[in-house]
């Protein structure tokens, strides 16, 4: 009887750690939109005063070589500007995502510490002659602990791969926009 409440009470305990869990994804996630959403209301505004002001430089415009100036006078704030914004979006999408991993390594390092007591018990338990079904039960985990934590290295090498690629396309085309202009 005193087993069955203890592992109640463990049931429980870990349910509460899966609805906080849950509470917090839903915080990130919303949080994660609402700066988004933000982000993109301002640079619409920021478009559409951009977008005004240009039409009143192009109608004060007198002759083509003006246009071409003008043209070239606005195209580089314009790259700038949406290479500032993909930066921002790539930043909270990194941030949103550093987040919700740190979320999941938390609770994968729980889900496994409460499976592996369950099975240590479960084992103390086996009957005398299981010990090649105790080892064997004992190597299953130990190679799946190693081929989650080389998929996470894994994944972590190639988050840091696809920042340096994108820091490295934005470098790109910000010296080709200055050798441009």
């Amino acid at each position: 009887m005193f087993k069955a409440n203890e592992q109640f009470g463990q049931f429980a305990a870990v349910n509460q750690a899966a609805i906080e869990s849950l509470l917090t994804v839903a915080n990130t996630s919303l949080a994660t939109a609402e700066r988004l959403a933000a982000l993109n209301l301002n640079t619409a505004r920021s478009f559409v005063a951009d977008g005004a002001s240009a039409v009143a430089a192009l109608l004060a415009v007198k002759d083509v070589q003006g246009f071409v100036s003008l043209q070239q006078q606005l195209a580089k704030p314009a790259v700038e500007k949406a290479i500032a914004y993909s930066r921002s979006v790539y930043e909270i999408a990194s941030e949103s995502t550093n987040a919700l991993g740190h979320i999941a390594e938390g609770q994968s390092i729980e889900l496994k510490k409460t499976f592996s007591n369950a099975v240590e018990q479960s084992l103390k338990s086996a009957p005398a002659g299981s010990e090649t079904v105790v080892a064997a039960v004992k190597s299953a985990l130990a190679q799946a602990d190693s081929a989650y934590e080389t998929m996470s290295r894994q994944a972590k090498q190639a988050k840091a791969t696809i920042e340096a690629n994108v820091a490295a396309a934005n470098a790109a085309t910000l010296k080709l926009m200055s050798q441009a202009a």
